[in-house]
């Protein structure tokens, strides 16, 4: 059985990493940083989803539910980084105070 100490440290990292991406993602203005906030808020369920199997005793289904989540955060992050590519060709800028005067 795993050290409660360990869980312990499991929990506080995600903690962390959460609080991290939160402030890239709120607080902050580039975009490139935004994506790097959502990669850590994912990998932050994802620490939290292992743990929870764990304890539960259901660490396959964890797995499973972690692989899943892995390849629906890749293709998001592939995708959402194609957009920003785009908008820093198209502006120039990554900025997002810039680029909400942008019209359609």
């Amino acid at each position: 059985m795993m050290d409660t100490n360990l869980l312990w440290y499991l929990f506080v990292a995600a903690i962390m990493l959460l609080i991290t991406g939160f402030y890239c993602i709120f607080l902050t203005y580039n975009l490139i940083r935004a994506l790097i906030g959502i990669e850590l808020l994912i990998k932050a369920a994802t620490l939290l989803i292992i743990a929870a199997g764990y304890i539960t005793g259901r660490v396959a289904l964890a797995q499973a539910i972690v692989i899943t989540l892995i390849v629906v955060e890749v293709v998001f992050i592939v995708v959402a980084t194609g957009v920003v590519i785009g908008l820093h060709k198209q502006n120039g800028t990554l900025d997002t105070r810039k680029l909400r005067n942008l019209k359609g």
